[in-house]
């Protein structure tokens, strides 16, 4: 009697269709598959994310900083504006002024007799102010 069908069903059910007491396969089916997607995407989804951060990684360090705080933005705002941003700062090479800066003070001090050789040489204090003498009768 359990194995008796409703008469009101047709003779041949589809195979998604479950009987009574019995595991509904393709909705557990469905559920897997759901909760893999979920994770696939969501890994395609950061990985894509931090992208400009991987790409700045090359570059300098302000540079990488600069452009891993625009894809947090980018992450929490959902403005695409930010990652866009972030990405091409991350593929532009901005060009190095320190080092030629340093080259020219280097240059400069040598030019002026005063070489400083080592890093340990303490910084040039300047001079004692010297006091103020007032002269009588006169001006300053």
């Amino acid at each position: 009697m359990a194995d008796s069908i409703h008469p009101a069903a047709i003779e041949h059910l589809p195979v998604f269709i479950t009987g009574p007491n019995q595991t509904d396969w393709l909705f557990n089916a469905v559920v897997i598959v759901l909760l893999a997607m979920v994770l696939v995407l969501g890994n395609f989804y950061f990985r894509l994310h931090a992208l400009p951060e991987q790409m700045a990684h090359r570059g300098k360090k302000v540079q990488m900083e600069i452009v891993a705080v625009l894809a947090l933005i980018s992450l929490f705002t959902h403005n695409h504006i930010f990652w866009i941003a972030g990405l091409l700062l991350a593929l532009i090479d901005f060009p190095d002024f320190s080092s030629p800066m340093a080259s020219i003070a280097q240059s400069l001090e040598k030019l002026s007799g005063r070489d400083r050789t080592s890093e340990d040489e303490a910084v040039v204090s300047p001079p004692e102010p010297q006091p103020k003498t007032y002269i009588a009768g006169g001006g300053i």
